[in-house]
């Protein structure tokens, strides 16, 4: 059915010449389309307003891979005191004796205090006086989303700051410590390839032990000690967790290194676990999978002061309101670098 024109509405003032009714009309209406169809509605009228507000998509696994301690206020040092023992003639034969002995070996300790960077993040944000009136109008709290934001960007600082620190401050993390022991992965795959994707189960659970059995082996078998978290680029991880043993059984590989790995035989409960940041981390940007002791005795890092909003000020000049926020964090503190073991090429 054809719409037929059956005249104009006149919306101009009283007494105005046709021109100027014609501007008025259109001041008024938000699609000049709309006019010509009549169908002159304001958009807001004709939207179905979405309430969600969608964020940037992004990820943290820092508080997973390594005890975060909370308190201690603005402090500029972490210390941590360690202790190392020595006795006369060794803890052998040394120990034996008799009767007629005019001595015995004396047991000494030797003390040292190691020191860990902190450093104070500082964040802020800025609200325009007529945004928060605006946002009166619309049930929108842009302080809010502001703080979403700021909360991102802290936990981006923390993640990089655990994973491999900030050189410009002469920081490491958990994949760059540079007294770690760094290991190349087996060549088992096909043309004497070493990533995990080229090799037989097997041979990845030979790669996975070894590395555990090195940082065992270098911390004197100490049964508390067993490495007991792995983490690895999420390329490997998610090709370990989807692909089979083999085509006839129903276990993946994931599966079958979980229930076989030499840390379970030794009572670790083994994690195996994924991290951006370990692609590109090893030697000439090979891919890194590191293994070590995830409590709080082996390695830590102190959240001295959580952030917190620290004040809140209004501008008059740039007619806004300005708050500050604060925080105190450490570096990654690794106490017994001996329980570690990087792997690289995998």
């Amino acid at each position: 059915m054809a719409f037929q024109n059956v005249g104009t509405s006149n919306l101009g003032f009283v007494g105005g010449s046709g021109a100027a009714r014609g501007g008025n009309a259109r001041s008024f209406a938000m699609d000049a389309a709309g006019i010509a169809s009549g169908q002159a509605f304001l958009t807001s009228e004709l939207e179905k307003r979405d309430t969600m507000v969608r964020t940037p998509l992004t990820s943290f696994t820092y508080a997973r891979d390594i005890p975060v301690r909370v308190g201690g206020g603005w402090a500029e040092t972490i210390s941590a005191m360690q202790v190392g023992y020595g006795v006369t003639g060794g803890s052998g034969d040394g120990l034996a004796h008799a009767g007629g002995s005019n001595g015995i070996p004396m047991v000494q300790a030797d003390f040292s205090k190691g020191l860990y960077k902190a450093h104070m993040v500082a964040l802020g944000t800025r609200i325009m006086w007529i945004d928060m009136q605006r946002g009166n109008m619309t049930g929108r709290s842009l302080d809010t989303l502001l703080q979403d934001g700021l909360r991102m960007s802290y936990d981006k600082h923390m993640d990089e700051n655990v994973y491999v620190g900030f050189a410009r401050y002469g920081t490491t993390g958990l994949l760059n410590c540079q007294d770690v022991l760094v290991v190349s992965a087996a060549s088992g795959g096909g043309a004497g390839s070493t990533k995990f994707k080229d090799k037989t189960p097997d041979r990845i659970l030979e790669d996975i032990n070894d590395a555990i059995l090195t940082a065992w082996e270098q911390a004197e078998y100490d049964r508390d000690a067993v490495p007991n978290h792995i983490i690895m680029p999420y390329e490997q991880y998610n090709y370990l967790a989807v692909t089979r043993v083999s085509e006839l059984a129903e276990k993946t590989i994931l599966t079958f290194l979980m229930e076989n790995n030499v840390a379970k035989l030794n009572g670790a409960d083994l994690f195996i676990g994924a991290a951006s940041w370990c692609k590109g981390a090893g030697a000439g940007g090979s891919d890194r999978m590191a293994v070590y002791v995830n409590k709080e005795r082996y390695l830590a890092m102190d959240e001295l002061h959580p952030l917190n909003r620290a004040m809140t000020s209004p501008n008059t000049e740039q007619f806004c309101y300005d708050t500050a926020y604060a925080g105190n964090i450490s570096e990654v503190e690794v106490f017994y670098d001996q329980t570690m073991v990087y792997m690289d090429g995998i």
